[in-house]
């Protein structure tokens, strides 16, 4: 078959696809994506995955296609070095794998479930964790609290609802949601019932901050708002003012508005999907004083068509500047949107360049 050099020539098959998102990943050797699309050079006939470890060819002379048959049916021949057509099958291994661990009324072992897709335990375990940013043990127990969250706010029973989301009994349930939701099932069920959460509003360069945290840590940080908002928020809760040590914590929040780039790994006590908390933990990765666009993002997170629900988890995102979705612009270069007004959203980025 001959290669069709014309990159025009390609545009209906590659119309989804974003060539300089593309190059980026090339760019990277970005591992996440492998499997998600194909890089294909026109000067050697070859196609190759993102993290091939070849060197890279120029820009002009690579076309991008969704997937391997795609683009031998243009011509080219899959890289006998990075061998791209083998990550299809890891990556329906994984997501059998998924369906499987959702399926299961109890935890499947390792060994049990890398039997399931032919793959030796070890390696199933790599893969596993290189495709979703975790464990099969730890996805299993995430979708487990998942399904308790859920349950308890469809107005059922704690104790049904630990059964029905796969827990073998009570104090497992309780244990995970300690951890997950920083108060027992019961107390989320009832909008925080017997949860203090203290807070303070702040003066900052950008206006007034209000910063709140339960004893686990921060759950509220935002511009303009007051004790009603924390109140419609956390309707059953015990609402504090600060004492001495909440006073502490504040202070290392706004401080991070006019020094955005010091290193805050405080603690924290927000809840969220699996897809929000990946978005949350990609926005932190990003340096201050950088941006990156939605689509960046959610090619981050391994979920590159994604792009608009990346958008809604930075705007469902709870702790402004420490959680910096002001980072991420549309991909024009816009600022897009922000809670608390593109105006101090400019203002937070002007902070960041000049630090």
């Amino acid at each position: 078959m001959t290669i069709m050099t014309d990159p025009v020539a390609f545009a209906p098959i590659a119309a989804a696809l974003d060539p300089d998102l593309c190059w980026d990943a090339f760019s990277r050797r970005d591992r996440d994506l492998d499997g998600k699309f194909v890089g294909a050079v026109l000067t050697t006939g070859i196609y190759c995955k993102p993290s091939c470890p070849a060197r890279h060819p120029l820009k002009k002379n690579v076309l991008f296609f969704a997937d391997g048959p795609a683009a031998r049916a243009a011509g080219f021949r899959a890289c006998l070095r990075c061998k791209p057509d083998e990550v299809g099958r890891d990556r329906q291994a994984v997501d059998r794998a998924l369906a499987l661990i959702a399926q299961a009324e109890a935890p499947l072992a390792l060994e049990a479930l890398a039997q399931a897709v032919s793959y030796a335990p070890h390696h199933f375990h790599r893969l596993f964790k290189r495709a979703t940013g975790v464990t099969p043990a730890a996805y299993a127990r995430k979708l487990r609290a998942d399904r308790l969250e859920n349950a308890l706010k469809e107005d059922s029973r704690v104790t049904d609802a630990i059964y029905d989301a796969g827990y073998s009994g009570p104090s497992r349930a309780y244990a995970d949601a300690e951890q997950r939701l920083g108060m027992t099932p019961s107390a989320w069920k009832k909008g925080g019932a017997g949860v203090t959460i203290r807070y303070t509003i702040a003066d900052t360069s950008l206006g007034p901050m209000l910063v709140a945290a339960t004893e686990k840590g921060l759950c509220r940080i935002s511009f303009d708002e007051d004790e009603a908002e924390l109140r419609r928020r956390f309707p059953a809760a015990d609402i504090r003012a600060a004492d001495a040590a909440f006073t502490a914590l504040a202070n290392e929040v706004v401080a991070l508005v006019d020094n955005p780039a010091r290193i805050a790994n405080l603690p924290v006590d927000v809840q969220g999907t699996a897809f929000q908390q990946a978005v949350w933990d990609a926005l932190r990765a990003i340096p201050a004083g950088e941006t990156r666009t939605y689509s960046q993002v959610a090619a981050s997170i391994g979920k590159p068509g994604a792009v608009r629900a990346a958008g809604s988890a930075c705007g469902d995102n709870v702790l402004a500047v420490l959680v910096p979705c002001h980072r991420v612009l549309r991909t024009d270069g816009t600022l897009g949107g922000y809670a608390y007004g593109l105006e101090r959203k400019e203002k937070l980025l002007a902070l960041e360049r000049k630090g």
